[in-house]
């Protein structure tokens, strides 16, 4: 029986990777599914864990999309449901209920797992996505060791992670530090990559030219009507 743990170098999956070392766990390969959207810290983390690993003698597995993210996003052709008519290129934004990513992300690592333990790192407040979870080899460390997703923050801290860019450390801007263009950022992410990471947005603006779909689905407000609305927001903050 072989033992992943999957790891997206966030700060729970790497909380949890750095205490499954520490508490002794067998553990014989970690596994990262690269997007090729991950912010740069992301990849400056991957890049400092590597030599840990490899002292360790644990293995590092690199898995990808089949397709690129953006033909994914904006070119494939996609078929309406039970028939062989394409009505559209792309499944455009990913989030929502159309998180086509994710669940590629999910078929590359169960096919890769396979019959293994696959350590995943999802906190103990994380209550909403245990259910998720529920399926035969998975283990949750984090739940199970009462690890909060504040816990790992610190925890991670300590050990000298911190995701700093563009002068901020971007834990102190989002909430989840997964793909700089998921759809799935709240208002508050949202307005703090406007206000702080502005390459990132200037990146969103240049999706969302290529797609008809509005970011925000239930308010229909694209990319370009939000950076309007933090502008309207600012501006009335300073007349206040």
């Amino acid at each position: 029986m072989k033992y992943y743990a999957s790891v997206s170098f966030g700060k729970d999956s790497l909380a949890m990777l750095f205490m499954l070392i520490e508490k002794g766990y067998q553990l014989d390969e970690v596994v990262f599914y690269d997007t090729g959207m991950e912010f740069q810290a992301i990849y400056n983390t991957r890049d400092a864990v590597l030599p840990i690993l490899k002292k360790l003698g644990i293995k590092y597995t690199e898995l990808h999309p089949e397709q690129p993210f953006l033909w994914t996003m904006f070119e494939r052709p996609v078929k309406k449901r039970g028939t062989n008519i394409i009505h559209k290129k792309g499944y455009s934004w990913c989030g929502g209920t159309c998180r086509w990513g994710t669940s590629e992300k999910l078929r590359a690592l169960k096919a890769h797992t396979k019959d293994g333990i696959d350590y995943v790192g999802i906190a103990a407040d994380e209550t909403h996505r245990f259910e998720k979870e529920k399926r035969p080899n998975r283990v949750l460390p984090l739940r199970d060791w009462g690890i909060t997703e504040a816990d790992a923050l610190q925890y991670c801290y300590t050990k000298g992670f911190v995701w700093h860019e563009d002068g901020v450390r971007l834990y102190e801007l989002l909430d989840r530090v997964s793909c700089w263009c998921c759809g799935n950022k709240n208002l508050k992410e949202l307005k703090n990559m406007y206000l702080y990471l502005p390459w990132y947005w200037k990146k969103l603006k240049e999706l969302q030219l290529n797609t008809d779909r509005p970011y925000r689905r239930n308010s229909g407000e694209t990319i370009f009507d939000l950076e309007e609305r933090f502008r309207r927001e600012l501006l009335k903050k300073k007349t206040d």
